[in-house]
Formats: C-alpha cells, structure tokens, sequence
C-alpha cells in the first residue's frame, strides 16, 4: 500500500497534474462560494472539457472541484447568511450568528481547519480501506453486483428529497432512461421511436448538465434579482484561539467520523451528514441553548462533517462502482466515458489512476486551507457578481459543452428538454440526483441481473440463495421501509404525549 501510495504521489506531482489540482481546488472554491450550481452541475459543464485531458488528470480535476465546493460554501454561509451549496446550510445557524458579534474571523479560521482535519482523515481512512475493501469486493458474482445496486439505488430513494415516493419516482425515470437504445444481448432498438440519434442511448452527460444546470438557470431566472444578494460582513483577523480551537476538538473529531461513515452510505450525501452532526453536537453539548446564538461548536462539527463526507462517498465509488451522491455519480459516469470501470478490479487494472487521485486529494487538501484561510474575504466578494451575467454564462458553456461531445442537435433538444424536467422537478420536490445515480446504473444493473439468470439457468432465486446478495436486497426493504416506520413512530409518540397532558 505504501509503494503504490508513493507511485500515487509520483503521479499526483507532475507539473501537469499539480497545475490541474490547483485549477480544480480553485474553480471549486468559487463554486462553492457562489449560490445555486453546485458540485453536481459543476462537474457536468466541466466534463466534455476534461474528457481531452489525460484520464488521471481528468478525474485529479473532477475530484478537486467536488471537496474544494465543500471548502468555498461556508464562506458565504457565515459572511452573507447565504450557503453556497446545501450540504453548508446548517452553517448559516451559528457561523452568521458569530459574524454579526464580530466572530467572523474565527468562524471562518475554524471552519478552514475542521474541513482540513475532517478532509484528511477521510483520505487516510480511504488510503488504508479502498484496498481492502476491493480485494474482498472481487467475490462479489452477478448476483450479488446485481443486489447491491438495488441497495444502493434503495439508500438514495430513502435518504434523498422529503417525500420517498418522489425519491422512487425519479430512481424509477432514470432506470426508464437507461433502458432507451440497442438491447444490451440481442442488440434490437428499445425505445428509440425510429429515431437514430437514440440507439446510442441517452448520454448522461446531456442528462446531468440540462437537469443541474439549466434547471438552475431557470430557477434563477425565475427568483433571483441582479444585483448584491446580501450584505457581506468583512472579517477582520483570521483566526482562532488555542482555547476556542480546543473547546472545538471534541465536535469537530465528532463531525468527521459521522461525516465519513455518513458519506459511504449511497444517497445519504453531505447535506444529510452536517444535519445529523449538528443535531447530535446539540445533544451531547452541556449548554444546548447556545446553539443558533453563535456557538463556535456549531459552526466546527458541520463542516467537519460535509467534508469528511466528501471523502467518504469516493469509497464506495472506486471499491464497488456505487456513487453515493450526484456528483460522485458524475464522476463515475466520467470513469465510464474514459473507458474505466469503476469496481473491485479498479485498483489492480489502474493503480496509477486510483493512487494518483488518492495522493492528489493529500496535496489538494493543503491547497485548499491556503486558498480558504487568508483569501476567504476576496472569494466572498464574488458574491457581488448579479446573476444576469453569470446565468448566461452558464448557459453558453453548458451548450457548447453538450454540442461538443457529438455534434448532434438531437443531444441539444435533450438537454433542453433535461432542463424544462429538471425545473419542474425541483418546483415540486423531485430529488434530481436518484434520476443520474437511476441512469449510470441502469445498464450495469440489467447486466448483472441478466448474467445472474443466465448462470442461474433462468432461476429468480439465484438472488435469495447467495447470503451476501439476500443481505443486501433485505437492506434494501429495511431503508424503503425506514422513512414510513419512522413516520408512525413519531405519530405514536405525538399521540402519547398529548394523551398523558390530558391525563396530567
């Protein structure tokens, strides 16, 4: 491990690769600065553009991009009460509060030094695991893949949007999605409607940049004003003090390992991870009336948490071919497109891939507390930019980014139309990232499932008589069922309670 981590170093420090590190850290910061696009759409726009590059470079960038957003969000979060991206909105609770007291500048130092703890713990952990985990993850049969999908398809369901039944739907769409082009045996067109453009399937590329990035250039064209979004606090000295650091120690060691094992789980993501980490801090905290005020530890166990979740979303991506969210599910869509498969053989077939973007993530972290710790006042300043001139941008590049991947005005209408869905989906609650995780795995799916039966020799139970494949798709139930259980447990509990006041 520790030779290929060096070899992964080697890689991570060619000139090129340092260079590409840097762009990605910064366009990420920027990104996470700026409300509205996020990682996810982000990442899309950026991919015909570094699909020219070499594929280590490529992804090194990618990746750089997803944690630096993870980085830039709390700025604006603390300095303009507006969070850059979701995963930072339980900043705002605390870190603002701090900024109106004149705490802004150890808000800010504390939130640089939680995500550089947080961000380096989930490479180590990911350093020492991925390995492993792959080498056992090779056991897995067709079976089993086909299982852990449903798994991990069940999770985003569960764990994304407020309603599950719209998490379904949208799962549901992108698997429809997947199934559109040349059977994947018997090669006869499946949903094409005579049209040639289609037998290629629908590229997810298209998907991703017209559900994320126009639907966001519609809702901003439909709700936001031109002009300053807020008023921005300036912070004044950057930093933190020994005891404030050490009063944080212990929310920001809890931030980071719910953030890690958060991150692993498929859809749970890094907006779910500082949620159950702020809650969890208010609880075990001795003065929970604190919080919301200007806690410092308020502001430390979130963003340790986002970040390390970050890191933790990659573990299942390369070790099992299993995002856990909507931008590593870009990524692993960009994998696809390089020629590799992401999965147990990953680390064997392409080591220097893997362990140049594993040694790149050390070096990207450093980079990013040197970016975020002294220029967080400067980064904050893009906030002035109104978004009649940055939406446009957007929507130029996102159309040049799609017409270059095939020349095709067939992938534009798709985009277009990608875009009008994306938007109706978000005005009525439809979580977008299950309908990109739906397509990317839809085709792997169909062919685990259908390898399965051909081993099986047409035998559904196949799937029920290997234990780690039952254990899974019993997961799978018991994550579907989770939010229903958990809903008639607080009713029961709300119909307690008021039947013993009106004892009382």
């Amino acid at each position: 491990m520790f030779d290929n981590l060096i070899y992964g170093f080697s890689v991570a420090f060619t000139p090129y690769n340092l260079g590409v590190a840097l762009l990605g850290c910064l366009v990420g910061t920027v990104i996470g600065v700026l409300p509205g696009l996020g990682p996810t759409g982000t990442i899309a726009i950026l991919l015909p553009v570094v699909f020219s590059m070499p594929a280590s470079s490529a992804l090194i960038m990618l990746a750089a991009v997803y944690y630096g957003a993870m980085y830039g969000g709390s700025t604006t979060s603390i300095l303009v009460n507006i969070p850059g991206e979701s995963a930072s909105v339980v900043t705002t609770l605390d870190g603002h509060q701090m900024a109106l007291q004149g705490r802004a500048g150890p808000a800010l130092a504390i939130c640089a030094i939680g995500s550089f703890i947080a961000g380096t713990f989930s490479i180590i952990v990911l350093t020492f695991v991925g390995a492993p985990v792959a080498r056992y993850a090779i056991k897995f049969g067709p079976a089993e893949f086909f299982s852990l999908m449903v798994f991990g398809l069940s999770t985003v369901a569960s764990l994304t949007g407020k309603s599950i039944a719209k998490a379904v739907m949208s799962t549901v769409l992108g698997l429809m999605m997947a199934t559109v082009g040349l059977d994947l045996i018997s090669a006869a067109p499946r949903y094409t409607f005579g049209n040639p453009f289609l037998l290629d399937g629908i590229d997810f590329i298209v998907v991703a940049i017209g559900m994320f990035a126009i639907s966001e250039v519609i809702v901003t064209a439909e709700e936001l004003k031109a002009g300053v979004r807020g008023q921005i606090i300036k912070a004044k000295r950057i930093w933190v003090s020994f005891k404030e650091f050490v009063h944080c120690i212990g929310a920001i060691f809890r931030g980071t390992v719910i953030g890690f094992f958060v991150g692993v789980l498929p859809g749970a993501g890094a907006t779910l991870a500082s949620f159950l980490s702020y809650d969890i801090e208010k609880r075990v905290a001795k003065h929970p009336e604190r919080f919301g005020k200007g806690e410092i530890r308020g502001v430390a166990s979130p963003e340790s948490a986002n970040n390390a979740a970050s890191g933790g979303a990659l573990l299942p991506m390369l070790t099992l071919g299993i995002p856990g969210g909507g931008a590593t599910a870009v990524m692993l869509g960009a994998f696809m497109m390089l020629g590799i498969t992401p999965g147990p053989l990953l680390f064997q077939e392409h080591p220097d891939l893997v362990w140049g973007l594993i040694a790149s993530m050390y070096l990207g972290n450093l980079v990013l507390l040197a970016l975020n710790w002294p220029l967080v006042n400067v980064f904050a300043r893009i906030m002035y930019i109104p978004a009649r001139y940055l939406m446009p941008i957007v929507l130029v590049i996102s159309t040049l980014g799609v017409w270059s991947l095939g020349y095709s005005p067939m992938d534009l209408i798709t985009m277009g139309g990608c875009g009008v869905l994306g938007y109706y989906m978000r005005k009525h609650n439809y979580p977008l990232a299950p309908v990109l995780l739906g397509l990317i795995l839809g085709k792997r799916m169909e062919q685990a499932f259908r390898r399965a039966l051909i081993i099986s020799r047409g035998s559904p139970l196949t799937f029920l008589q290997k234990p780690i494949s039952l254990t899974l798709l019993i997961g799978a139930l018991i994550f579907l069922a989770l939010p229903f259980l958990l809903e008639k447990w607080r009713q029961f509990r709300l119909i307690r309670e008021s039947a013993l006041k009106e004892e009382a």
